[in-house]
């Protein structure tokens, strides 16, 4: 059996990720606070800001990834504030790094034990894992640690047949970008004008890439930009 095990895919590039992989043949689990709708999916409970809630989903998960013959382990799940260095207070930093960083480590110490050879590991990154924009300070500091996680990951697995990547999208036109943009169409134009095709990216192009990273390990250790020539600022 192969498996993706995604976690927020109940919506946006992790929804469309669920459907990528079953329709490539893997059974695909959901990781989140709420449901996938995608017939097929099997949801588990798992808040990433909640250490009882990922030991407990990773128990749900220990004889499925045992018995699996690859898995592609995606940390899609995010949180994005708006916030700025001068009023993100510790707490509100700490609050999106334990979703975005630590979380995703609890899962890993309990989870990358059990996975088989020709496995993967992918970080789902951003744009913003490699810059910065102003009035996002806490995601753009959660987002570059994503990438060094990623790089020592793939240190640390050497040998052990399991690869990695870090995705990173661009502005893609998901739910957590539309709370922050709207649905103004002039404010989608402007957006979608930074890069080269002047539109916005659709999840399921980024779900694609996934797909495709997951069956090659060749791209171990790999930033793949996403964002259909972004402009540089």
């Amino acid at each position: 059996m192969k498996l993706a095990i995604i976690t927020g895919a109940s919506v946006g590039i992790g929804r469309a990720a669920a459907q990528a992989f079953m329709d490539d043949g893997f059974a695909a689990i959901n990781l989140s606070r709420r449901d996938c709708p995608l017939a097929g999916v099997e949801n588990i409970h798992c808040d990433l800001a909640s250490e009882e809630s990922i030991a407990a989903a990773c128990a749900a998960l220990r004889d499925t990834v045992t018995g699996a013959s690859s898995v592609a382990l995606v940390y899609n799940a995010s949180q994005m504030r708006k916030d700025t260095v001068s009023q993100c207070t510790s707490d509100s930093l700490r609050a999106v790094l334990q979703t975005n960083i630590v979380g995703i480590n609890s899962l890993n110490q309990q989870l990358l034990p059990l996975l088989p050879r020709d496995s993967s590991v992918l970080y789902i990154g951003s744009t913003l894992s490699e810059k910065a924009v102003g009035g996002s300070f806490s995601y753009v500091t959660s987002k570059h640690a994503q990438l060094g996680m990623m790089r020592a990951t793939c240190q640390d697995l050497m040998g052990s047949g399991i690869h990695t990547a870090l995705i990173c999208p661009g502005f893609t036109d998901t739910e957590m970008l539309r709370t922050h943009i709207g649905t103004d169409p002039e404010v989608e134009a402007a957006i979608g004008s930074l890069n080269s095709y002047n539109r916005l990216i659709a999840p399921e192009e980024i779900a694609e890439l996934i797909r495709w990273s997951h069956h090659n390990p060749v791209i171990n250790g790999a930033v793949l930009h996403a964002n259909l020539g972004q402009k540089e600022s």
